[in-house]
This record gives C-alpha cells, structure tokens and sequence, in this order.
C-alpha cells in the first residue's frame, strides 16, 4: 500500500507534465502541417 501511496502522486505529476508540454507544443503550432515537410522532397525546385 506504500508503494501506490508513492508512485499514484509521481503518476499524476508525470501525466499533467506531459499534457501541459503538449499543449504548449500545440499553441506554438508546432503539429500545424504534418505533409508538407515529407513531400518536399519529391517537389523539384
């Protein structure tokens, strides 16, 4: 009981800085065009 008493806070605690982080990363447009990077290549310039 020690143990979950332990690692459920840590669990928590790791969750809401990994959802902040993303939400951040969202705001900052970072996931705004996916296809684009990929195609590029095959555009000649």
């Amino acid at each position: 009981m020690d143990a979950v008493a332990f690692l459920v806070p840590i669990a928590l605690g790791l969750g809401a800085t990994f959802a902040v982080l993303f939400l951040v990363a969202v705001r900052a447009g970072q996931f705004e065009d996916l296809d684009d990077p990929g195609e590029r290549i095959l555009h000649d310039d």
